[in-house]
């Protein structure tokens, strides 16, 4: 832990669930802080834009602001930009997100611009039958399929829900196409958390309750990896996973303590 200058965190799950904060949470990460250890939020969630996560936190008492989160979209629009700059995209997502799309030209279902790109964030009620036919219709038109994550479902007050990762895998089967995953897992999503903070893997440490697409995706980039038993977390799925994290918490409470020469 001596090695650690960076600490990368979910947030959905690992300091909050339905954007309330959990136990200890808002004094862990204020201990952090105080360490002098730089702080990257990196999050799949689809539903807010930087400023409105940064917002909300930071009025539960996280010592935050937009310039410390790094969402899928955001990341998105830089790989978009990238690989194909200039392309049409429709997006199918639940939540406002576009002022995180910087420079992405998306287009409603209702202009006569056949998209590119068929763009797909988190999960909700705008994943219905005709809006997912009409995706698989453009996917056998030729358009590109990008995701912004594989998650298949997450925590709310109200249990697990499920998320869009469930409809991607059919959409993927469906039209016979691979997904291009720009969040958590990819590995360009911890490299841009990296870049941001300065520093290389060796140095960083990456908190969440998906042991798949947040911690042993995060140990193949080269990060220590220390998954929570709260959020998302099940027993059965770490048992299953095909890995083991380099650390186990309760809770993100916890990692102070962890951190502690």
């Amino acid at each position: 832990m001596d090695a650690v200058r960076a600490v990368l965190i979910d947030v959905d799950g690992v300091l909050t669930v339905s954007w309330q904060p959990l136990p200890g949470a808002v004094r862990a990460l204020r201990e952090i802080r105080a360490a002098h250890l730089a702080v990257a939020l990196v999050t799949n969630t689809t539903s807010r834009t930087r400023a409105s996560v940064a917002e909300t936190l930071s009025g539960a008492g996280f010592p935050v602001s937009a310039e410390d989160v790094l969402t899928a979209p955001a990341v998105t629009a830089g790989y978009l930009a990238d690989r194909c700059p200039g392309a049409r995209c429709r997006l199918l997502n639940s939540g406002d997100i576009r002022e995180d799309l910087v420079g992405v030209s998306v287009v409603d279902d209702d202009e006569d611009a056949v998209p590119d790109v068929v763009l797909l964030g988190g999960a909700g009620p705008e994943f219905d039958y005709a809006a997912l036919n009409r995706a698989f219709g453009h996917l056998q038109r030729g358009a590109r399929l990008v995701a912004m994550h594989r998650n298949l479902y997450w925590r709310t007050d109200q249990g697990l829900q499920l998320d869009s990762g469930a409809f991607l895998l059919g959409l993927e089967r469906a039209a016979r196409v691979e997904a291009e995953v720009t969040g958590k897992p990819s590995p360009a999503f911890f490299e841009a958390a990296l870049a941001r903070l300065g520093v290389g893997p060796d140095q960083a440490l990456m908190v969440g309750d998906d042991i798949e697409n947040d911690v042993l995706a995060a140990q193949r980039a080269g990060i220590t990896g220390v998954l929570v038993r709260t959020g998302k977390y099940q027993p059965e799925t770490h048992r299953a996973a095909s890995g083991e994290p380099d650390h186990v918490l309760d809770s993100f409470a916890d990692l102070p303590a962890l951190l502690r020469p």
